[in-house]
Parts: C-alpha cells; sequence; structure tokens
C-alpha cells in the first residue's frame, strides 16, 4: 500500500523568526484524490531533564500565552540560528539561563511535539552531576521564570492538577519513572 502524499504546490502564508507557515495542495496516495495540508516548519528545540544529586528534578514556571495559563515545565527552548547541530550546546545554554545550573549531559532521544501538522522536533537531554554557575547566563529578556526543585512526587501532584501539561514535560517524567525514581 501506499502512502505518501505528494506536494503539487505549497502557499507560503507566514514567516516568522520562530516559524514558518504554509499550505500544501497534495495528491493522495492511490488515487484517493487531492488535498490540502496546513503546516507549521519549525527550526527545532532541546529540552533538559535536570537531575539533582538529592533525586529532585529542575522545574521552571512560566506563562505560556498559547494555552493562556502558568505552565510548570523542564528548562528548554528553540534552537538559535546556527546551531542545528550543536543540540548539546543550545541544552545547556538553556539549563544555565533558566536554572543556573550546569551539569553532564546525555541525550536520551527526540520526538516530534505534533506530527499532524508540525515539524518541529525536540531533543531531549538528561542532565545529572549538577553545579550552579557562579555567573549564570542571563535568561532571555522576554522571559519571566521561577524555577523549583521537586520530587518526582511533587510534579506528579502537579501533572494530576494540571499545571503539568505539556509534551515534553509529561515525557521526561515518564523517563524518570523508568530510570532514576527508586535510586
Amino acid at each position: 500500500m501506499e502512502f505518501e502524499e505528494k506536494t503539487i504546490k505549497r502557499q507560503d502564508i507566514f514567516k516568522g523568526k520562530i516559524f514558518q507557515v504554509a499550505v500544501d495542495d497534495v495528491t493522495l496516495p492511490n488515487g484517493l484524490g487531492e488535498a490540502k495540508r496546513e503546516l507549521v516548519f519549525h527550526g527545532g528545540a532541546v529540552s533538559v531533564l535536570a537531575v539533582t544529586p538529592e533525586n529532585k528534578l529542575l522545574i521552571v514556571k512560566q506563562y505560556r500565552k498559547a494555552i493562556e495559563k502558568i505552565s510548570y515545565e523542564i528548562p528548554a527552548g528553540k534552537l538559535e540560528v546556527g546551531e542545528s547541530g550543536s543540540e548539546k550546546e543550545a541544552a545547556l545554554r538553556e539549563l544555565e539561563e533558566e536554572t543556573a545550573y550546569t551539569g553532564d549531559l546525555e541525550p536520551i532521544f527526540e520526538f516530534y511535539t505534533a506530527i499532524g501538522f508540525c515539524n518541529e522536533k525536540i531533543k531531549l537531554y538528561v542532565a545529572t552531576n549538577l553545579k550552579k554557575v557562579a555567573h549564570p547566563r542571563p535568561q532571555d529578556d522576554d522571559e519571566v521564570i521561577e524555577l523549583f526543585e521537586l520530587t518526582y512526587n511533587e510534579c506528579m501532584d502537579l501533572v494530576a492538577s494540571g499545571a503539568i501539561e505539556d509534551a515534553k514535560t509529561l515525557i521526561a517524567l515518564q523517563y524518570f519513572a523508568l530510570h532514576f525514581k527508586d535510586k
């Protein structure tokens, strides 16, 4: 069975600093006709599951305009222009900017955030052997963040209350439960 859709035409709708939007006219597989696909193209991002020596997780609290509410999340950020080959450096940068910590990073895996319409891929790292940075990089000018060191159970309470809802943090918590929780 054939699955691939062939692009007939692309109409660029919007080009911003973070993402682009396009509408593709496509031919459906197996002669099923044509369709339109509304697509978002994103340069990618990194996220960090930061685990303290006490087996706590570094969680940041911030307001997310897209959902109009406060969210508790693992540190993360978009890849800057020219960072596509150095995701580890970007992850260390985000960890330091958002938490004032650095540590040993190991890649866990990559995942798409909304595969039905967006190509954003996040690379998730785990950070251990955390050390406080004496003079950390400043946070981005448009970020207002509060840092928490939480136990796994405290994080799960935030999940139950709806304060943790984003995919990257939920995925990171699952990884923590499998690899760190009982240590």
